[in-house]
């Protein structure tokens, strides 16, 4: 891919992904506006605020913005998260965020590309692997203690807002994961974004012993020809370090950051 091409899926990505807000909203969650700013309120375990650009607010008028939001989750003692993109103007904003309280949290590359080559990709899962789509509270919650296992936090949340999210639309989502008998050893989701062209995929995690095997590179293939029989034409992804060569290697190619920077009352 060339830098051109590149910059045309962040255009797409801007347009069609952002300002990333849940459609339709699962039960108990609520948007609200503030200028160029989306506050999601109550789907998740802090508020999360969103937007596609900041219209060109710089200077006092974007400090004032900021401070809003502080004020608005004090009053509320709740913990919120700003979601930063590393191509958001202006320049200076994460210094502007950090300056009113806000914490960054972990670096994570977007990814951006075509749907049908995935889609057309047959990775070979290890023997008595298999890849199941699930919606019960049960296997949610064996997501939950999967993902635990691999990164030593509590999980619990996922399990409310994934249920939630089928709840309020099981066409919008679809959770696969990879199991070796009993074991859930992976598990990703994809979330097909209303109105546009895009997919977008979740999750990954895979327990450690089980890593290596292209599992993970199974349960991309797998949503991805998910999102080709819904006639979408690209997936997104935000991707740890350890997925992005993955997925470059597949296709996808890198077009900015995220950074989530978190205020916490």
């Amino acid at each position: 891919m060339t830098d051109l091409d590149a910059r045309g899926l962040r255009d797409a990505y801007d347009s069609q992904i952002r300002p990333e807000l849940p459609d339709p909203l699962p039960a108990g969650v609520s948007v609200d506006r503030d200028g160029p700013l989306f506050r999601v309120l109550g789907l998740d375990q802090r508020g999360f605020i969103t937007y596609r650009t900041l219209d060109g607010l710089a200077g006092a008028e974007l400090d004032a913005l900021i401070a809003r939001q502080v004020e608005f989750f004090r009053a509320r003692g709740e913990a919120v998260e700003w979601k930063l993109a590393g191509h958001d103007e202006p320049a200076d904003l994460a210094d502007r965020l950090r300056a009113a309280g806000f914490v960054p949290e972990d670096l994570e590359t977007v990814v951006v590309g075509p749907v049908a080559p995935l889609a057309a990709a047959v990775p070979v899962l290890p023997e008595g692997v298999r890849l199941r789509e699930v919606t019960g509270r049960a296997d949610l919650e064996r997501i939950a203690a999967m993902e635990e296992e691999v990164w030593h936090d509590d999980r619990s949340h996922l399990v409310h807002a994934l249920a939630r999210e089928i709840e309020a639309d099981p066409q919008s989502i679809t959770i696969v994961v990879a199991e070796a008998g009993e074991t859930v050893v992976s598990a990703g989701w994809i979330r097909y974004q209303a109105g546009t062209g895009f997919a977008s995929l979740w999750g990954g995690s895979t327990l450690p012993q089980w890593r290596r095997k292209g599992i993970y590179r199974a349960l991309v293939a797998y949503r991805a020809r998910l999102a080709q029989q819904r006639g979408k034409t690209l997936v997104q992804v935000d991707c740890s370090p350890d997925s992005r060569p993955i997925l470059e290697r597949l296709g996808l190619v890198a077009v900015t950051t995220t950074t989530p920077y978190v205020y916490t009352p």
